[in-house]
């Protein structure tokens, strides 16, 4: 909400773990922008996605070919249709078209009034032809002020002025400073059009405050729908935090690794898409080994499901309760006790000196590095951790594994503890601390409260452990009878359940025992 007295106000949104968010939006077949792509950000950043589509397009990679924008009435049947069902918590705009279609959507706002509006003014085309008639135009000036936000690239942004396109980002922060006062609206005033090294962002308020967050430019020509991207991402964050700076700081750094990973997705011949997925499907089994490949295919909801989890993107964000981080840590200490016993017997079942060496080395590191990580964070709590249920039924399958298994189920059954942790680790640390740098400037984590915590799992050595436990496991599949990789494959995908339970145990302790001390 603007600091201003809007029309018809809303009432605040309600945090939500999994928000419900609706685009209001054309259709791009190609997948890359449109509704398509504010389902793919919704999804990504943790949101169910709905879509009320206002204009068909026969469109590619290379451009638009032609719109068919459908009759108004049918537009207000799917908007009636959605909200008569479901409680909507946020909405992203999108191309509406025609000045027809802009009122028919301000009317149903005005009637349902969802907690979150962001608006992306679709009105100006990458080769700066004008999308809108001037009707259209001054009936998109009167929705404005029905939006929390309004998301113009730097050509819409002069458009909606009347002035010419800011040429630097002091022009453009000027520029949005005016529009922010003068339609009472927050602005996110945009930097990816300018010609420079670095691609700011910033949020304008219409008492001309500003908060500014820059990342270092990616060079790809795979930008399409990174507008409609970031604006549905940016809806569905706010629905979750209920802080737009925290937002902007959660989307861009999402955006930023969509952007790094775009070539790797080779759709079309022109400008592709963005990457959504790419912080799920950036890690992959190393190529040639059909085990670990098909163990990481199997693990794919599951890695998913870890994604979305509440806790993973507070901790991401730097959110996260400490009471909960607390339990978390004190867990994971109770858990590392059992774990490395499993690492022992890994050792002594390994047929090999240098998997002997590895396995024992790891399980001494899980008695001296990693709990001295763990005392410098519990330290100063008195209370001695009891067990919780989530760690005790993981520590459990892991000694049987290591009890009456092969070494190859004891491998399959300590790697996700390795795998997921890496893929986590190095997610978060990629996504997120690149906002919050050292004093030297530097990606160092900053002010970030689990800098620390996410540095462990995303350094080299980590990884390199992470790759070879991979492989050591891949060597004792190829060793092993076909009964023997199944019962392996069953190993490693009831550990990898256990890690989503792990992680998602403090939320069920705190709503369990709301006034528990942390670690109790």
């Amino acid at each position: 909400m603007t600091s201003g007295t809007q029309p018809n106000s809303r009432p605040e949104n309600p945090q939500r773990r999994i928000p419900r968010v609706l685009s209001i939006a054309g259709s791009d077949p190609s997948g890359g922008a449109g509704i398509q792509a504010d389902l793919k950000s919704i999804a990504a950043n943790g949101g169910y996605g709905m879509a009320v589509i206002t204009a068909l397009t026969a469109q590619n990679t290379q451009g638009v070919r032609s719109v068919h924008v459908p009759p108004v009435a049918f537009l207000q049947d799917q908007l009636d249709a959605v909200a008569e069902d479901i409680v909507i918590d946020a909405v992203k705009i999108g191309m509406l078209g025609d000045a027809a279609v802009i009122n028919t959507v301000a009317r149903w706002l005005e009637h349902t009034r969802p907690a979150v509006v962001v608006l992306d003014p679709v009105m100006v085309a990458s080769s700066g032809d004008r999308l809108l008639a001037a009707d259209a135009e001054q009936a998109l000036q009167r929705l404005l002020r029905q939006a929390d936000l309004v998301t113009p690239n730097l050509p819409e942004l002069a458009v909606l002025l009347g002035e010419e396109p800011a040429e630097s980002w002091e022009e453009a922060l000027a520029q949005g400073k005016r529009l922010a006062f003068g339609s009472d609206i927050r602005v996110l005033v945009k930097g990816g059009h300018l010609h420079s090294p670095d691609c700011p962002d910033a949020l304008v308020d219409p008492d001309g405050s500003v908060y500014e967050v820059s990342a270092p430019r990616v060079r790809t020509r795979n930008t399409h729908g990174t507008g409609c991207s970031l604006s549905a991402g940016l809806a569905t964050v706010q629905s979750q935090l209920g802080d737009w700076p925290a937002a902007l700081r959660q989307v861009k750094s999402w955006l930023r690794g969509a952007l790094d990973h775009a070539d790797e997705l080779r759709v079309g011949s022109g400008h592709g898409p963005v990457h959504h997925f790419h912080a799920l499907w950036s890690t992959r089994a190393p190529e040639g080994n059909d085990f670990s490949a098909q163990l990481w295919r199997d693990s794919a909801a599951v890695r998913m499901a870890i994604t979305g989890l509440e806790f993973i993107r507070n901790l991401g964000n730097g959110t996260l309760a400490e009471r909960h981080f607390a339990y978390y840590l004190a867990q994971d200490a109770l858990y590392l006790t059992g774990y490395s016993r499993v690492l022992a017997r890994a050792s002594a079942l390994a047929p090999t000196e240098a998997e002997q060496l590895f396995w024992a080395t790891s399980s001494r590191q899980c008695l001296e590095v990693e709990t001295e990580l763990h005392r410098n964070w519990l330290g100063a709590l008195t209370e001695p951790a009891v067990q919780g249920p989530v760690t005790k039924a993981y520590v459990d399958h892991l000694l049987a594994a290591s009890s009456g298994g092969s070494y190859g189920e004891v491998v399959a059954a300590v790697l996700p503890c390795y795998w997921l942790y890496a893929d986590v680790g190095a997610r978060l640390h990629r996504q997120f601390l690149i906002d919050f740098p050292d004093d030297d400037g530097g990606d160092g984590g900053g002010s970030h409260p689990y800098a620390a915590w996410l540095r462990t799992y995303a350094d080299e050595a980590f990884a390199a452990a992470t790759e070879q436990a991979i492989a050591i496991t891949d060597a004792a599949a190829r060793n092993a009878s076909p009964a023997d990789r199944e019962r392996m494959r069953r190993a490693f995908a009831q550990s990898a359940k256990y890690e989503l339970a792990f992680f998602d145990a403090p939320r069920l302790h705190a709503e369990k025992y709301p006034s528990a001390a942390p670690v109790s």
